[in-house]
């Protein structure tokens, strides 16, 4: 089934990003190269019986609100069944709680195979996942005793509840309240919108992470806590309703297999919440499950764009219209197949560009992750900071660059991609919510300029300007390799010289034009991590054809150097024009009062 290739994602995370770097630490000692293999194999497997046959009718019959309870598609049970025996829920957990301690790159990989066959499907477990690691780095013993085994075993699902009617990503002005009681519980009032798996017929429980104020705590984010807030209250002899109830269900432009709930916590006065570590410390623990969902994210994105990438190359390899433009093109009588005319030769590059340099800059924010957890003292550190500064990008990146890139998908197919008839519409509805999902990509560009690269006086930057000039330095060994060595070299300059004329506002305090195009800035950046990824992919192909070691074809690596250099030649450049339009003395977004524009 042709929605994602294989090969290229073990090309990646085997060649490319080092897999065997991570495996090489006593936490993974259980796993090997041959093994992540043939797990690899399985998961295929499983999305082409399991999820892919579904997926278009996912979206033709979606998530509907009936008699207060939110129903999915049916075909949903069987693959949380299916994906719970598999054992890749809990993959990554320590065996304590029931895992098996499996790198988080890999578990990235095995995500990103069955989200590219269904992207409704996966997000449901993702978040069950996240919301268990959430428990098991926080909460007591009790809790996690209480409510981590049946989240791992796919039986009770689990939600992040953050969003609010009137706060939205405003988080440090929730209404909604937590009141102590004598009983060790507290007792939760308020409502939670835009809740993704929030309800359906098959979680028998579902383990709301919800995020309150206690009463008298003080305003704004600093006195934000976290509460498990289950659907059911577990008791002696069962369940009994813990007074959640399910509101509604949003009807979406895409993603329609994925519900996406309205919950309300106490109407009845009696909605229970146990405190999930410190009070007033809710927000900076939610964070972990939110930098974890911003990756989750990324990999949908990436998933869903690779998808239409490959429908978009298998319909052009289908599809015969004109003649090529040439003497003996011109003259033949049968027209020529559309994938051998350069401009759309030129989109399915653009799309293959993207999507393959995108999984390869995921995988190596995921295998940071897992080096955070494997190593320590200053490599821990360069570690967490490198996580820290690709998060939003690897967020980012795959979704604004993959909605433009599934735009193109459909433009290979011309009239054919704006219908019912081929996947490109649906791909295109499903990937533009990723761009808004778990903080937009506005929030991600200020998170970036304003935290992520000021951060211990610019460490951060500087870590990764070391470990791009390693792979620039590397690459300047290989003479087919050193004018994109020097591309890239060049194009870390212009960043550079963006950071000078923009840090001089933060020192003076203008934070507003220090982050007016803070957009601009993560779209710059999100280019120079691309092309650090692929001058890497071109580096591992390189070696494999000089040395002759090849578990492809040669044609398999070739093809990696030629999409190299496309990215160098058509995508790269951009940066010169963010850059130039960042540096600007004009002030054309900041509202002025002379000006009555927008009022």
């Amino acid at each position: 089934m042709n929605y994602m290739d294989l090969d290229n994602l073990k090309f990646l995370l085997f060649d490319v990003v080092n897999l065997q770097d991570v495996l090489k630490f006593e936490k993974h000692k259980d796993f090997d190269l041959e093994g992540a293999d043939i797990f690899l194999d399985g998961m295929k497997d499983l999305a082409d019986q399991a999820l892919y046959p579904s997926f278009k009718e996912m979206d033709e019959k979606p998530a509907m609100f009936r008699e207060g309870r939110v129903v999915i598609h049916p075909q949903l049970g069987e693959i949380f069944r299916q994906v719970a025996e598999s054992g890749l829920i809990g993959s990554h957990f320590d065996p304590k709680h029931g895992g098996m301690n499996m790198p988080h790159v890999l578990v990235a990989a095995a995500e990103h195979i069955l989200h590219c066959a269904n992207n409704n499907a996966g997000p449901y477990l993702a978040l069950t996942t996240g919301a268990a690691n959430l428990l098991t780095s926080f909460g007591s013993d009790e809790l996690i005793e209480t409510y981590v085994p049946k989240m791992l075993e796919g039986k009770w699902m689990g939600t992040m509840s953050l969003t609010e009617p009137e706060a939205g990503s405003s988080l440090g002005d929730l209404t909604t309240t937590a009141v102590p009681t004598d009983e060790g519980y507290f007792l939760i009032k308020g409502q939670k919108i835009f809740i993704s798996g929030g309800d359906h017929q098959f979680g028998e429980n579902f383990i709301h992470m919800v995020i309150a104020r206690i009463q008298g705590a003080p305003e704004g984010a600093k006195g934000i806590s976290l509460f498990v807030v289950p659907k059911h209250r577990i008791t002696a002899h069962g369940f009994e309703p813990n007074d959640v109830i399910t509101a509604g269900d949003y009807q979406k432009l895409g993603q329609r297999g994925y519900c996406t709930t309205h919950l309300m916590f106490g109407e009845h006065n009696d909605c229970r919440g146990w405190l999930v570590g410190e009070p007033n410390k809710g927000l900076k623990y939610m964070f972990q499950l939110m930098n974890q969902a911003r990756l989750e994210v990324g990999n949908l994105a990436v998933s869903i764009a690779t998808a239409a990438y490959h429908a978009s190359l298998a319909y052009a390899k289908e599809r015969s219209q004109g003649r090529r433009m040439t003497k003996e093109g011109m003259e033949a009588k049968e027209q020529t197949l559309i994938i051998n005319h350069p401009d759309v030769r030129r989109m399915l590059l653009k799309q293959k560009s993207i999507t393959e340099g995108a999984v390869a800059l995921l995988l190596e924010t995921y295998k940071y992750y897992d080096l955070v957890h494997c190593t320590e003292g200053e490599a821990q550190q360069k570690a967490q900071m490198m996580l820290d500064l690709m998060t939003p990008v690897a967020k980012t990146y795959p979704s604004d660059m993959g909605i433009e890139s599934v735009s193109n998908g459909v433009q290979v197919l011309g009239g054919y991609g704006y219908t019912k008839d081929f996947l490109l519409e649906q791909y295109f509805r499903d990937i533009r919510i990723t761009s808004i999902y778990e903080g937009t990509s506005g929030i991600q560009s200020l998170d970036l300029l304003s935290r992520k690269i000021t951060a211990n006086n610019g460490q951060a930057m500087m870590v990764l300007l070391e470990v791009l000039n390693e792979t620039i330095a590397a690459a300047k060994g290989k003479e087919t390799l050193q004018p994109y060595a020097q591309k890239l070299e060049e194009a870390i300059g212009e960043v550079q010289k963006v950071m000078e004329h923009l840090l001089p506002y933060a020192f003076q305090k203008q934070y507003e034009r220090f982050l007016a195009n803070a957009s601009l800035f993560m779209e710059m950046t999100g280019h120079i991590l691309i092309s650090w990824q692929w001058l890497r992919i071109g580096l591992a192909a390189t070696e494999k054809l000089e040395s002759g070691e090849m578990r492809w074809p040669a044609a398999f690596y070739r093809e990696k150097i030629h999409t190299m250099k496309y990215y160098f030649v058509y995508e790269l450049p951009r940066i010169k024009g963010l850059a130039e339009t960042i540096r600007t003395k004009e002030e054309l977004t900041i509202k002025k009062e002379e000006l009555s524009i927008f009022d």
